[in-house]
């Protein structure tokens, strides 16, 4: 029998919870709408909160979606437009204050990642970059936060940026994409990962072999080793002391539908992996 490796957390989602579509087929039929969060945090682990890049939540919000799910659930929240879709990211830092005061505290144990998506016009600027990453705080209160930044154009596949972001211990975002920027090189202490592919006519959204390939891929990143099959910026490397990283796996975009029950494919090849 193989020796098992120290882990890290794996957590597998969606974005959102509220889509006309699923009510079609993931939600039971006749399922209250306000019962919806609460029915698909039980059968998956994170959900990644969409609307805050939109507009501010209010904390009576965050304070009533902690309260509708599970113990252990992690919510990870995509940070506000007005701080990233900007020229200048290093004059963000009021909105970036106005975000946090905005009552997500509320979350308590249950907020994980922040999500900085920058805007796909947003070329890499070095000093820009350096300024707006040191921006982000540390912590939230008693939470200490963890971010993770999502670059959505070419120029940013450049070792200077991967080595801020390593400096900074900012989480760079890997998404299964032909569209934007894909690369995996671990910055931080988590891996973030945003899976666009599904196919509208796969009843999992992405085919059983590549739920596998995935399965296997989080578990090489929580076991902080490197898997094959994702590019790279810089070569991949082998640890020669691997430290577990907790793991974030979301799909999102492609054939939205087919989402909820692509997260739980991967949750149940997850969870055949590790008994076998």
């Amino acid at each position: 029998m193989a020796e098992s490796r120290a882990r890290g957390s794996i957590r597998v989602g969606v974005g959102g919870w509220v889509y006309e579509p699923w009510r079609d087929n993931f939600y039971p039929p006749g399922l209250a709408h306000a019962n919806e969060l609460a029915y698909l945090s039980e059968r998956v682990s994170a959900i990644e909160i969409n609307a805050t890049f939109y507009r501010n939540q209010s904390a009576a919000s965050f304070a009533k979606w902690r309260d509708a799910t599970p113990a252990g659930f992690v919510f990870s929240v995509k940070a506000t437009r007005y701080a990233t879709n900007r020229r200048v990211l290093a004059e963000a830092g009021e909105a970036i204050e106005r975000f946090f005061a905005s009552g997500i505290a509320e979350l308590g144990a249950k907020l994980g990642p922040i999500v900085w998506q920058l805007a796909p016009t947003k070329a890499f600027d070095a000093a820009d970059i350096d300024a707006f990453l040191g921006l982000l705080p540390a912590r939230l209160g008693a939470l200490q936060l963890r971010h993770a930044i999502e670059v959505r154009h070419a120029s940013f596949r450049t070792a200077e940026f991967v080595a801020l972001a390593r400096r900074h211990r900012v989480a760079t975002v890997f998404a299964d994409t032909d569209e934007y920027p894909s690369f995996a090189d671990a910055t931080a202490d988590f891996v973030y990962a945003r899976l666009m592919r599904s196919q509208a006519g796969c009843a999992t959204g992405y085919p059983t072999d590549a739920i596998a390939a995935w399965a296997t891929r989080a578990r090489q990143w929580s076991e902080g080793s490197e898997p094959d099959g994702v590019a790279r910026v810089l070569p991949q490397t082998v640890a020669t002391t691997a430290v577990p990283r907790d793991v974030f796996l979301f799909f999102i975009s492609g054939a939205k539908e087919r989402a909820p029950a692509a997260a739980v494919a991967l949750r149940t090849a997850l969870e055949a992996e590790r008994s076998s």
